[in-house]
């Protein structure tokens, strides 16, 4: 990112500047990691109120807090940290004329991101969010990624309840809407699977009217996000024979390579993706139609797809003495799930299929039955190991298995076999990866 002097900062931030003149090269959530130059963002959280930690921040070099309440030291004073942050976002978001492409969905955004960021690529530099950091706090902060060379971006939003896709998008003021899927997550704040189609679908309702809405084909509620996209342009990804942009081939050719051939308007494309699995070849979908909308040419995304790079723990393959640990352990939700247990069903191996597979969190009422169904698909596999409160729940569906600590993950791990497939997942609160360690 560029450097902000104090006075543009507090300007863009519509803030009291008590900085003193400060120069801010960086922007740190968390006091454990500042870096030199850092403001440091106070947030008051649920159970940590950040003005608490300011001093610790200046000691490890911070040079300036944006705070709530007067604090010791240079600092910039606002009302609220979240309008602050969504000021400076807005005012570096109107400076920039290029295509904007808001992407949302239960599962799937931190994947498809990566995937169009290198299906844009051939427009010239693409600003993207960095990793998850997709929240009222952190999403703004991306618009200090531009500069004059930037040619396109992807802003990656969350969702936790109704409003907040909505507060994003008034900040990056998208050019184009993607939305991955409807899925399960965040039941317990938005109450049904309707509920999370209409939080999604804040993001279509905050495109200009003549802007493209790029949908999910397969999805059950297609028609719902088609309503709440209200007239607007609606292009469809997926497998299903309608499909604007069509999932034509499939196929796995290891655990961390697979091929995908796509028919778009008419024009068909191929390439590989570092991956196996059928939801990454829609998540490639939606990427190329939404590269295809925005205007880059159908071989230039073909090329520029092959260089993709997937991030990490998202079916990323780890090997270990002859075995090979497929982690996908950076969340868990019911239809990630059993889409990550039918790549490793389906997929070519010498060994044993094995998974360790850990609770999905915020399910709401359908708790007992999410985990009832990933438990009866994880029922073919020739042993598994189920960790976290609704355990049990799955055990008994699958009929077989034990359920365990992390601690036992690192035994049922150690006794992997050459040739043996191992899949990691689970909610990310969990933290099963540590188990590889």
């Amino acid at each position: 990112m560029r450097s902000f002097g104090s006075v543009e900062l507090a300007r863009r931030m519509k803030a009291l500047d008590r900085t003193g003149g400060a120069t801010i090269t960086g922007f740190a959530t968390d006091s454990r990691g500042v870096a030199p130059g850092d403001l440091f963002l106070a947030i008051r959280g649920e159970k940590v109120d950040g003005h608490a930690y300011v001093s610790q921040a200046f000691a490890s070099g911070a040079a300036a807090a944006l705070v709530e309440q007067t604090v010791e030291g240079p600092h910039l004073l606002v009302e609220g940290i979240v309008e602050a942050l969504a000021h400076f976002g807005r005012s570096l978001r109107d400076e920039f004329g290029g295509p904007v492409v808001g992407l949302t969905g239960s599962a799937g955004k931190t994947t498809t991101k990566e995937l169009l960021a290198a299906a844009l690529s051939p427009l010239g530099p693409v600003v993207k969010t960095p990793g998850n950091r997709n929240t009222e706090y952190t999403s703004p902060l991306l618009w200090a990624d531009l500069d004059r060379g930037t040619k396109a971006v992807v802003v990656e939003l969350a969702m936790r309840g109704f409003g907040q896709i909505a507060h994003l998008a008034s900040i990056a003021q998208p050019t184009v809407g993607l939305i991955t899927n409807v899925g399960h997550s965040h039941l317990l704040q938005v109450g049904d699977r309707g509920g999370i189609a209409r939080a999604k679908g804040e993001l279509l309702v905050a495109l200009p009217s003549d802007a493209p809405c790029v949908l999910p084909a397969d999805d059950d509620y297609l028609d719902t996000l088609r309503e709440i996209a209200d007239g607007r342009r609606v292009l469809t990804f997926g497998f299903a024979e309608s499909a604007d942009c069509r999932v034509t081939e499939y196929r796995a050719i290891s655990l961390s390579h697979s091929s995908v051939r796509l028919r778009v308007f008419g024009e068909t494309c191929a390439f590989s993706i570092p991956a196996a699995g059928r939801h990454l070849a829609t998540n490639a979908a939606a990427a190329v139609l939404a590269a295809r909308v925005v205007g880059v040419p159908l071989d230039e995304v073909e090329t520029a797809m092959t260089k993709a790079e997937l991030p990490p723990m998202r079916m990323e393959t780890v090997e270990r003495s002859g075995a090979t640990i497929l982690l996908d352990a950076y969340n868990a939700a019911p239809n990630s799930v059993l889409a990550a247990l039918e790549t490793l069903i389906e997929t070519p191996v010498a060994g044993r299929r094995l998974a360790v597979l850990g609770e999905m969190r915020e399910l709401g009422e359908t708790t007992e039955e999410a985990h009832r169904t990933v438990g009866l698909a994880a029922a073919s596999l020739d042993d598994v190991i189920f960790v976290g409160e609704t355990a049990s729940l799955m055990r008994d569906a699958a009929g077989k298995g034990e359920v365990g600590s992390l601690g036992d993950v690192r035994v049922f791990l150690d006794g992997l076999k050459p040739g043996d497939v191992v899949l990691v997942k689970g909610s990310r609160s969990l933290g099963l990866e540590r188990a590889l360690g």
